[in-house]
């Protein structure tokens, strides 16, 4: 496998020399994987460095200036105790204030988990018992919904509005209030062993339907984030990104991280909702080099005739990449550096790294990765060519496991430490993986994961609901659009509105019942008396005309 293994050739020497010097500087060796130092130092070196633009209102913020206000942030979270291993929650908007809390973090040790910030008081109350977080960032909108959620969970966590609003304490008014004018050059960053320290708590839904982080030390994304640009030739890789994604997605979060540290702007917007003709007006006025984007978000950019020009890289992913997408692009963009690339929440970024592989490949394997195939029925390694396996893989320092989850973090890591991804793939002899299927029940509705375990125990509170699963029609633009399953409790008369409207109650509108809803006499079960899902999937594949 090692001729084969990508080698970061011009990245990974620019990231040891960053390390030396900061190294130099502290005089602790593990602090070339101190995520904070790392970005402080980068930030340093080019003050005058466009860091980020809001592409809805026009503003924008040098490096120096997000330097002074991190400073002024970090102070702000020792005078309000919260120290390393504390955790704090972003779910604000793409906006120029979003990075500063984000940053000072990293250089206190702080985890920083980024959520969904159009979560329900009922799902906000169940991911804060979880976090037990010291302070929680969001917008006005929420800070009722937030503050509900916090007192339900019986916590303290002290609630910032990034906008102001007389039910909470502003961010700027924390800056103001608790927060130090301090030198660059007599600022102290925390320091702590960046191989066990928390760097990001990033939501991965779980087929229990329970909240799930994965856990992400400065050492795991430190090490994984350089590896983004496996193809760059030169540095800085790329001038400037768009971001396309909440931050609670790794495609932001990575660019949030990395981009400081490899030199290049970062276009977002505080837009409460992205919508294609703003992305289209963000590309046409900033014409950005680099984007990451999921295939539905694609086909809509390319159905609008978006011109891609100006891009020097186009990621795909997040979801199952179709070849024909990837050989349009490449057809219509024959100067830009088109892949799809394989990446998960529990490595921190890239899992395999695609280029100069064969159209339809996840990729290859990247060098400071380890993996393996695994038959699921035996439990033996793979070892030969175009035979299919469950993919294990090994990242440095170790994944860590799913915060306050053991239960979650058994059913996925080894006593070896090797993460079990759950995606079946094959590989051929020059170790260019493709991937097959999802082994998990995961449903995926516009790159938004969907626990049919969390559907099911909603539906399961109508009184007349006997019996329920949740399973999919596949849509080729949006992905898996949910579909109920419902067994009527005898002497009730359940109607297809009445279980949405349920669902539409108590979920956030990304796990909706787009699909529909099916009344069934009984649900398929395999031998095992469990429910056979995907018998399931094909009744209602084939009975999609009769969906309510």
């Amino acid at each position: 496998m090692e001729q084969f293994m990508c080698k970061n050739e011009v990245m990974a020497p620019y990231l040891d020399k960053l390390g030396d010097r900061v190294v130099a500087n502290s005089g602790i060796p593990s602090d070339r994987y101190h995520l904070g130092k790392l970005i402080f130092q980068s930030i340093k070196d080019d003050p005058d460095l466009v860091m980020q633009i809001d592409g809805r209102t026009g503003e924008s913020e040098t490096n120096a200036s997000v330097l002074k206000r991190t400073i002024r942030c970090a102070t702000a979270f020792r005078n309000l105790g919260v120290n390393t291993g504390d955790v704090i929650v972003l779910m604000g908007a793409n906006h120029l204030d979003l990075a500063v809390p984000l940053y000072a973090a990293l250089y206190q040790g702080i985890a920083t988990a980024t959520i969904d910030r159009t979560l329900l008081v009922g799902e906000l109350e169940a991911t804060f018992n979880n976090l037990k977080p010291k302070i929680v960032f969001c917008q006005s909108e929420k800070v009722s919904d937030v503050q509900k959620a916090i007192a339900q969970a019986n916590l303290n966590s002290k609630v910032i509005s990034f906008d102001p609003t007389p039910d909470a304490m502003s961010f700027s008014k924390m800056m103001g209030t608790y927060g130090e004018e301090i030198d660059v050059n007599d600022f102290k960053l925390a320091d702590f062993d960046p191989q066990e320290t928390i760097a990001y708590l990033v939501s991965t839904s779980g087929t229990t339907g329970l909240p799930k982080s994965a856990i992400i030390t400065h050492m795991n994304m430190s090490i994984g984030g350089g590896y983004i640009f496996p193809q760059a030739k030169q540095f800085p890789p790329v001038r400037s990104v768009l971001i396309v994604a909440p931050l609670q997605w790794l495609s932001a979060l990575v660019n949030f991280v990395m981009g400081p540290i490899f030199q290049y702007g970062r276009i977002q917007s505080s837009v409460p909702v992205l919508t294609t003709p703003h992305i289209l007006e963000l590309i046409k006025k900033y014409e950005p080099r680099f984007m990451i984007s999921s295939p539905p978000m694609m086909t809509a950019l390319m159905k609008a005739n978006c011109d891609f020009s100006c891009y020097d890289v186009l990621y795909l992913g997040g979801s199952a990449v179709p070849r024909e997408m990837i050989e349009e692009l490449r057809r219509l963009n024959p100067k830009t550096y088109i892949v799809d690339v394989y990446g998960m929440s529990e490595v921190g970024s890239m899992a395999l790294a695609n280029n100069a592989c064969p159209l339809g490949s996840s990729g290859k394997p990247m060098a400071h990765i380890k993996y393996k195939l695994v038959d699921v029925d035996t439990g033996a390694e793979v070892t030969e060519p175009h035979k299919r396996g469950e993919l294990w893989i090994q990242i440095p320092g170790y994944f860590k496991g799913y915060y306050n989850n053991p239960e979650a973090t058994a059913e996925v890591l080894t006593e070896d430490k090797w993460f079990k991804t759950g995606d079946m793939m094959y590989r051929d002899e020059e170790w260019n993986f493709f991937f097959v299927e999802r082994i998990k029940l995961l449903l995926k509705y516009k790159n938004h994961q969907i626990s049919p375990v969390e559907l099911e125990a909603v539906i399961r509170q109508h009184p007349g609901v006997l019996d329920v699963a949740v399973t999919s029609l596949t849509d080729p633009d949006d992905g898996d659009l949910p579909v109920a399953c419902v067994v009527q409790r005898p002497g009730f008369q359940v109607t297809a509105d009445e279980i949405k409207n349920l669902v539409k109650e108590k979920l956030t509108d990304t796990k909706h019942l787009r699909g529909g809803v099916m009344f069934l006499n009984e649900l398929p079960l395999t031998q095992s008396t469990k429910v056979h899902r995907r018998k399931l999937k094909e009744l209602v594949a084939a009975k999609k005309d009769e969906l309510l």
